[in-house]
């Protein structure tokens, strides 16, 4: 299968480029730069020149592909709205290019955008968050209705020693802060996955995924934020303490939003249903030898 992949030089979508291309696929990924499509071409994948706001790019590389892979979103929390809109746009412009073909649509959603506190969020929660990444998965309800085999694969905080998903930002609090900082008792949960395991994901949800199905790419359902906090503390050799909710913005930001939420996910319904089976490490063990606490 020739599959064209959006982000494919980011840190998901570089590990799934190598994911399918050591299944045996074709990738034809997007690279905005030079730099990016001499990574790609390193890799092993071809090169298609854009970028997410480029509509007409994203338009022909999926017309150009049995099956597209979007794992590519712009980074920048201080217009995250706006970002988010561009997510919808580049989803609909992808969504255009496959109608009534049968060709595979995977996008990229979060398992916090259906979470209710207290339970572990399940791959048939529908999305229930105010916040604004909820339009990927409008947009990918959209063109679903318009004919389109879409997929949604909502992940968690995906790491490796390089990054980890909102902690690095945390990190980069911590470091700022001189302290690492979790609100309250910190017992609420975040879910994980190691870069590896989500890539493999994506594949198996791009060769046998069902129209509709939304998939959590979730190997830890929970860490503490305590713990993860603690393990910040230990890699930047810095104190451990506790905020109360009201110096949450204060202190964290925009982080703010999320550190004290307890949003723990499953992927027992995915592991049934693509036979996923997650084997990386888990995010403290990673966190042990964490690239941002080198000096």
């Amino acid at each position: 299968m020739r599959v064209f992949v959006t982000g494919a030089t980011g840190f998901i979508g570089s590990a799934i480029v190598q994911e399918l291309i050591n299944a045996g696929h074709q990738v034809l990924g997007l690279a905005r730069s030079d730099a990016g499509a001499a990574a790609l071409t390193t890799a092993g994948a071809a090169v298609h020149r854009g970028d997410l706001e480029d509509l007409e790019s994203l338009r022909s590389g999926a017309a150009a592909a049995d099956g597209v892979i979007h794992t590519g979103f712009i980074h920048d929390f201080s217009r995250f709205k706006e970002i988010c809109e561009i997510d919808r746009r580049a989803i609909e412009a992808l969504g255009a290019a496959l109608i009534g073909s049968e060709r595979p649509l995977i996008i990229t959603s979060g398992t916090g955008i259906a979470y209710t506190p207290g339970r572990l969020t399940t791959e048939d929660d529908a999305p229930n968050s105010p916040i604004p990444r909820v339009a990927s998965e409008e947009a990918a309800a959209s063109v679903e209705a318009q004919g389109v085999r879409v997929v949604v694969i909502r992940l968690p905080q995906v790491h490796d020693p390089v990054k980890q998903g909102l902690i690095t930002y945390l990190i980069a609090v911590a470091r700022e802060k001189g302290v690492s900082a979790y609100v309250g008792d910190g017992l609420n949960r975040w879910p994980t996955v190691h870069r590896l395991d989500a890539a493999h994901l994506y594949r198996l949800a791009l060769e046998k995924g069902s129209t509709g199905a939304r998939y959590n790419a979730v190997a830890e359902e929970g860490v503490p934020l305590r713990e993860i906090a603690e393990a910040i503390g230990r890699g930047l050799k810095v104190p451990v303490v506790a905020k109360s909710p009201e110096e949450t913005g204060a202190h964290f930001g925009w982080l703010g939003m999320f550190v004290g939420a307890d949003m723990p996910a499953s992927s027992t319904l995915t592991q049934e249903r693509l036979g996923w089976r997650p084997t990386g490490v888990g995010l403290i063990s990673d966190l042990g030898h964490a690239r941002d606490f080198e000096s």
